[in-house]
């Protein structure tokens, strides 16, 4: 599965509905699971669309790569309940002036935040 591939029946020059689309196609179709008790990997793109499963870090990397690849520009962002110590991170990704969050872990539209109290920019 390409990002051209999920975005091909969308109007042109529609950025938030294809950003909209690849959030849903890795909220959906790619499983969420934990990594190793104590082991933290990450995984190229690729190994998470032939698994289908991937935790957060992972499925951020799967939507970054995708939306990328037609330009849209994205950022991850990482929370937590305390200053440096982040438990989850999410993916952003500007629309016209607009960062929108793309969280693919739970089961929320597009644009819906998370919060845990702390968060921090990681990718710009």
């Amino acid at each position: 599965m390409t990002a051209l591939d999920l975005v091909r029946n969308l109007p042109q020059k529609n950025y938030y509905l294809e950003a909209q689309a690849i959030h849903d196609f890795v909220r959906d179709e790619i499983r969420y699971v934990r990594d190793v008790h104590d082991v933290e990997t990450i995984a190229f793109p690729e190994v998470t669309l032939d698994t289908g499963q991937a935790d957060c870090d992972d499925k951020v990397v799967l939507s970054g790569a995708l939306l990328e690849s037609i330009g849209h520009p994205t950022r991850f962002v990482a929370i937590g309940r305390a200053p440096q110590h982040f438990e989850h991170v999410y993916l952003e990704t500007k629309i016209g002036d607009r960062w929108m969050a793309s969280e693919t872990t739970e089961p929320w539209p597009f644009g819906k935040r998370p919060h845990l109290g702390f968060s921090m920019v990681i990718y710009n």
